[in-house]
């Protein structure tokens, strides 16, 4: 399969460096870490070990069968917009945020899928990604149900050596995912703490909280997600980061724009059009956003 993807940072190029063991793959991201790319090739440390040669640009090539995109939810539409010239069959959002899927699929002539990818993955240095830890691609129409083009690549990915579910309750999952990012990247970029803070505590309450409401305003979009199931993702996921920094955290950190418009903003924004109080979403949403105002990131 030809695939570009777009947005190489950590998730992107260690996805992009493992399918590139079995797929023709171009990375689209930013200098130096491309030219390193095209110099010497993407060296994968950590839980996986691999030195791959995929293609490294700036701009997407001029045809692929698929696009995986991996950028901030800020970029989706400057992602959307530049890979309207690429010829593309089918494009993957392994973003995190709800709303992405849509934004793809109105400006592209693909299919668009949904997706979520649980691989521990930090840039380290030009021309190398580290792997902290092997999760999984879970991949499906953003609409739920099945489709041949979401199994044609989870068994692309799968080739390539990349654990992946095909899954036809992505709706679920999605919102899942959104429960667990809203409790947990919020949380501890607020509080400037690692994931595993939020087990017990303040950080806890605050975090299973946030959570919960995002549960309810699933409820209220017509998905089955449950509290306890909201709940129980995110104490998994702080377990198993416990000693993590969750990019939100490191955002702050690092004194950049985070994607809390597309996690505890959406929360905000879908429970008020529901009539639904979000209290805690929305109180870390606009901490989050004054934080971003005072530094000139928005």
């Amino acid at each position: 399969m030809d695939i570009v993807v777009f947005g190489a940072g950590g998730l992107g190029s260690l996805l992009g460096g493992l399918l590139a063991r079995e797929h023709t793959v171009t990375l689209v991201g930013r200098e130096p870490h491309m030219e390193a790319i095209r110099a010497d090739g993407l060296r994968i440390s950590g839980a996986i070990e691999a030195t791959v040669s995929p293609d490294a640009a700036r701009e997407p090539p001029e045809t692929a069968d698929l696009a995986i995109v991996c950028v901030k939810t800020f970029d989706t539409e400057s992602a959307a917009d530049a890979l309207t010239e690429c010829a593309l069959e089918t494009c993957l959002s392994v973003q995190n945020g709800l709303g992405n899927e849509a934004i793809l699929a109105d400006r592209l002539d693909a299919t668009v899928l949904a997706g979520t990818a649980t691989y521990g993955a930090v840039h380290s240095a030009p021309g190398a990604v580290k792997c902290n830890g092997i999760g999984r691609v879970t991949l499906g129409p953003p609409s739920g149900g099945s489709s041949t083009t979401a199994d044609r690549v989870g068994e692309a990915f799968e080739t390539a050596g990349v654990v992946t579910t095909v899954a036809s309750d992505m709706p679920e999952r999605l919102w899942e995912k959104l429960a667990v990012n809203a409790g947990l990247n919020a949380t501890t970029a607020l509080a400037r703490l690692d994931n595993g803070a939020v087990l017990d505590g303040d950080a806890e309450t605050v975090a299973t909280a946030a959570a919960r409401e995002t549960a309810t305003v699933a409820r209220s979009e017509g998905v089955p997600l449950e509290d306890a199931k909201a709940e129980d993702a995110l104490a998994r996921v702080a377990e198993a980061t416990a000693e993590n920094t969750s990019s939100m955290h490191q955002d702050v950190l690092d004194g950049r724009r985070t994607e809390v418009d597309a996690i505890n903003g959406y929360v905000e924004r879908r429970a008020e059009a529901h009539g639904i109080n979000a209290p805690v979403n929305a109180t870390m949403a606009r901490l989050l956003r004054a934080f971003e105002a005072a530094r000139d990131l928005r």
